[in-house]
């Protein structure tokens, strides 16, 4: 039992809070792109990836993990991203500060979307069992260089309050 609930009905609603987060983190992201902030989007996807990081330290865990070291790493990029944002207006060089830890806080909830679906998918278990077959490494380096290029382009374009830039 994790806060009075089952493990599985804690672990479904931690699944579909992370998938919020991405899917609002996308259209974020989509935003950035276009220099368009979308706040109320921005807001879901900053809460419910907050939540997705601190549910993870509510399931029984012995000790430290991988899991629960992102989890860490991505509060503290959160804490900056909200600084930036909320803080400091995402003016002067906090727009770019901004738009890194994002984007950062996004692609990590995004590496542990496709481990997971690598540990719970049977096609994909059986592809890489291990995570650390070819397929596993191709798909998580795929996204990696996708967050990258479309990063770089994030922090280019995003300048709030000004035309957008192609």
């Amino acid at each position: 039992m994790i806060i009075g609930l089952s493990t599985a009905t804690f672990t479904l609603i931690h699944v579909i809070i992370s998938l919020i987060g991405i899917a609002a983190g996308i259209i974020v992201f989509v935003g950035l792109l276009r220099s368009e902030p979308r706040p109320g989007w921005t807001a879901i996807f900053l809460i419910f990836t907050i939540l997705t990081s601190a549910t993870g330290f509510l399931f029984p865990i012995a000790g430290p993990t991988p899991a629960l070291i992102v989890g860490v790493i991505s509060l503290v990029i959160l804490a900056i991203a909200l600084l930036a944002l909320y803080g400091f207006h995402a003016i002067h060089a906090w727009r770019w500060v901004y738009v890194v830890t994002a984007i950062l806080a996004l692609w990590f909830n995004c590496f542990v979307l496709v481990a997971q679906a690598f540990q719970k998918i049977p096609f994909l278990r059986a592809l890489a069992p291990t995570q650390s077959e070819p397929p596993f490494l191709i798909a998580q380096s795929f996204m990696l260089l996708a967050f990258l290029i479309f990063g770089y382009l994030a922090v280019r374009r995003f300048h709030p309050g000004l035309p957008a830039r192609v």
